[in-house]
């Protein structure tokens, strides 16, 4: 304990140091993650840390120290020894209408694979996957380690809360990111997701970087520094880690807010999703196959994805983990029925109002970002954690890109309760849409580019 209390004296040193921007030791590193998770440092001296990093960054080592350290401040899961190999897992670093992981992680126990995901909730403009979730009836995302193992062993894939004992560290840090203006820092951002994936003990790990104007980076050059930075600490944990470079402009899928997305992955799961939903799906999975050499090449990978897409074995694999969750058999065979009646099940916002276009030409964007903060406003998101959120407040696009449109045809049909849509984010919504001449249109793939290990 003494060693403790003398660190906690010369912390102020540690900050100097970083602020003088010199190089931190692993030590020192190690001293100011210990002092987070035993409350030895005063918030005021993290936050001056947390700002000294933000400023000066950090060095590979430096990074890969502070992931470790946060890594190993709480419980480290263990696994079967026959599931060696099989253990993946995916990140994305938050988009528009992001159900990914919703059709991945099943589709991923399909192939064979061990899907321990460990997923977060919204804040901000960004959907979080466990909210989606709990639009289901009797989804539960909170499950011990017990169940946890239960759930893998028998579907293959679940999408569970952080428990408390993982990397507790990593709480502390981001309360004190969010309100200290230094979430946007690479390091931090690089500790804060690779540990608590390292403490998920993964063989695979993928990440969706997404850069754009509905992403937090809004240039493929900031996103690729980050994807390069979180592959880099990945592989030297262990961790065979690769990147997804994804364009997040418009809103991805058709549908944005939590219960329209559950009802556009179940499409999906039905072999009926969206060209770019499918694209990333199939892309994110392929990868990780491949990666764990369970596929040949990135593109045999994706063929194998879509395969359980198509023929219902990642449907299946969604139902059970549903039941494996704690929703009701009869509702997850209804929602995973063909010609399910979704809204028997999952709750209909009181109102929907559809937009129309202002003029006529081809759809040349759709700005995701400007849907998502009026859906917030009108309660689908949260602005400060333990906010609710209503499930059944979203939107659904009635257009997609590079469609040819007349004047007064709908375009976005907009689901909320109170507060009603103003006449000011009518407006704004309007402004989403950008309509012109079909030579006009630029469409870029929707995957920039690959990292890999």
């Amino acid at each position: 304990m003494a060693h403790h209390e003398q660190s906690t004296a010369t912390f102020p040193e540690h900050i100097r140091k970083k602020r003088n921007g010199e190089q931190l030791s692993a030590g020192e590193i190690r001293d100011f993650v210990q002092g987070v998770k035993d409350k030895t440092i005063q918030e005021s001296q993290i936050g001056a840390m947390l700002m000294a990093i933000w400023l000066k960054g950090m060095v590979a080592e430096e990074t890969l120290a502070l992931t470790k350290e946060m890594m190993m401040s709480g419980e480290v899961m263990s696994w079967p020894a026959e599931w060696e190999g099989l253990m993946v897992d995916k990140h994305s670093t938050g988009g528009v209408g992001d159900k990914i992981s919703l059709v991945l992680a099943p589709a991923l126990a399909a192939c064979g694979c061990k899907v321990p995901m460990i997923s977060g909730r919204g804040l901000a403009h960004t959907g979080g996957t466990l909210d989606k979730l709990e639009s289901i009836p009797g989804f539960n995302v909170y499950q011990s380690v017990q169940q946890l193992h239960r759930i893998l062993e028998e579907v293959g894939c679940c999408i569970v809360g952080q428990t408390d004992n993982l990397v507790p560290a990593d709480k502390v840090m981001y309360a004190l990111r969010d309100v200290t203006s230094t979430v946007d820092s690479l390091p931090l951002i690089t500790g804060s997701i690779i540990s608590k994936k390292g403490a998920e003990s993964l063989s695979a790990l993928v990440l969706d970087v997404k850069f754009g104007n509905a992403a937090l980076y809004k240039d493929l050059g900031s996103a690729k520094s980050l994807a390069q930075s979180m592959v880099t600490v990945g592989n030297s944990l262990g961790i065979r880690t690769g990147a997804v470079l994804s364009r997040m402009n418009c809103p991805i899928g058709r549908c944005v807010g939590n219960t329209l997305e559950v009802m556009e992955s179940l499409e999906c799961l039905k072999g009926r999703g969206p060209d770019d939903i499918l694209e990333l799906v199939t892309s994110l999975g392929g990868l990780l196959l491949w990666m764990i050499g369970r596929a040949g090449s990135l593109d045999e990978g994706k063929k194998v994805i879509s395969t359980t897409l198509q023929n219902g074995a990642a449907l299946e694999k969604f139902q059970n983990m549903m039941i494996g969750q704690g929703v009701a058999s009869q509702i997850a065979a209804s929602l995973c029925s063909t010609n399910a009646d979704y809204y028997s099940i999952l709750r209909r916002a009181h109102y929907q109002t559809e937009l129309e276009t202002q003029g006529h030409g081809t759809v040349l964007d759709i700005d995701g970002m400007v849907i998502a903060q009026v859906l917030h406003r009108l309660g689908a998101g949260r602005s400060k954690a333990g906010d609710p959120v209503n499930h059944s407040v979203g939107a659904e696009l009635l257009v997609s890109l590079g469609q040819k449109v007349e004047k007064g045809q709908p375009w976005l049909r907009v689901h909320y309760e109170t507060p009603a849509l103003s006449a000011e984010q009518r407006l704004g919504l309007q402004g989403a849409l950008t309509l012109g001449p079909v030579d006009q249109l630029h469409t870029q793939p929707l995957v920039a580019e690959i990292i890999l290990p």
